[in-house]
């Protein structure tokens, strides 16, 4: 069905206003994927035509897309979507920043602590006496990362850790907003065995502090970069302060593409939004600015990687960590983040006269604005 965006709006428009409980019919559903669908093949098709322009774009086996040195492409990446994982462990329930694009945005106060002395791994709590036990049972990850919020708001209590799975041979790299590193405490970080840190650089709006503490950082830690959403802000600050950051020597960008949850949805109310798959959803925005970005390392031969860390990338990601788990073929972790469509975030894009659908067809009888729908 190829619904035109006049019908889409005008179902979308009804949509919008349907209780919360109210049940949503066969019929109906089928209108809502196929505005879905309509969506998402002119995003996929303004995409393509982005990518076509971008020289050398790679991909690591077809799972993501990146461009630049090969060699510095972020191995917990590689860890991600080509080993045995990516095993998230969780420490520090709080953050010294409240930035708009956090999955955790207006809460950040309500994050339940992971217990005192114990960490957070596979949903399991562990003391970290307990981490021999488990290396000597399980199965090592290829490689681990340090999430949840702000781990240098208690930075010392990460050593010890990362020592044991240092000399286990694990892969360990390590998110930060930054703002709080400091020369210590990431000489420290170096040589307590940590591979890679990652610095959120759009937290902090890509401050002159953080941009210091990369450098820093670069001298301590074999592998440092940034992982930021990719926004607006993000794109135009970066620019302004291109030469600077380059100048930290850092050896790879991952540029994410936003998506949203129940907690910062809000924060980007009005935006044209599209949704993956039947999962993330996100600004339209995000994915284009990343391609640019990508075209624009290629032309001034950046070196380092840039990653396009797409809703793409995360489903492949989660392909593969349902195969690594000998989950029945097609599982994935990869879902969307509400338990309801926010219908009403999808109004913007369709009112948007200079936002086309790439072929529209009427309506079949009984799929009609006006008509009774069973």
């Amino acid at each position: 069905m190829k619904i035109s965006k006049k019908d889409a709006l005008t179902w979308f428009e009804f949509f919008a206003i349907l209780p919360e409980d109210e049940e949503i019919m066969t019929k109906q559903q089928e209108i809502i994927y196929a505005t879905f669908a309509q969506i998402e093949a002119a995003i996929d098709h303004r995409n393509d035509i982005l990518m076509s322009e971008i020289r050398g774009l790679k991909t690591l086996e077809n799972r993501t897309f990146f461009v630049g040195n090969e060699s510095k492409f972020p191995k917990g990446c590689r860890s991600c979507l080509l080993g045995t994982g990516l095993s998230a462990i969780r420490k520090t329930n709080k953050c010294n920043l409240e930035c708009k694009f956090c999955y955790h945005y207006g809460e950040l106060d309500e994050i339940p602590p992971v217990g005192e002395g114990m960490w957070e791994i596979g949903d399991t709590k562990f003391y970290e006496k307990d981490i021999d036990l488990l290396l000597s049972i399980q199965q090592k990850p290829t490689g681990i990362s340090y999430v949840y919020l702000e781990p240098f708001m208690e930075i010392e209590k990460y050593y010890p850790i990362i020592k044991k799975f240092s000399a286990a041979g694990i892969h360990q790299h390590l998110y930060t907003n930054g703002t709080l590193a400091r020369s210590e405490t990431l000489k420290a970080l170096g040589e307590a065995g940590l591979d890679e840190l990652r610095f959120n650089l759009g937290a902090s709006n890509c401050s002159d502090k953080v941009i210091k503490n990369m450098a820093i950082a670069k001298k301590y830690i074999k592998n440092v970069g940034i992982e930021t959403p990719m926004t607006p802000e993000f794109f135009e600050t970066f620019f302004r302060k291109k030469q600077a950051i380059l100048e930290t020597k850092l050896d790879f960008i991952n540029c994410a593409e936003l998506h949203l949850n129940a907690n910062n949805i809000d924060n980007y109310d009005g935006e044209n939004m599209y949704i993956s798959r039947h999962g993330y959803i996100s600004p339209i925005w995000s994915r284009e600015l990343t391609l640019k970005f990508m075209k624009t390392a290629v032309e001034e031969s950046w070196d380092l990687a840039v990653h396009d860390c797409s809703n793409y990338t995360k489903f492949a990601r989660g392909l593969n960590f349902s195969g690594n788990e000998g989950r029945w073929v097609g599982s994935s972790n990869y879902t969307c983040a509400f338990f309801r469509i926010p219908y009403e975030v999808f109004l913007p894009i369709l009112r948007d006269d200079s936002f086309k659908f790439l072929s529209e067809e009427e309506l079949p009888v009984g799929y009609r604005p006006g008509e009774l729908v069973f």
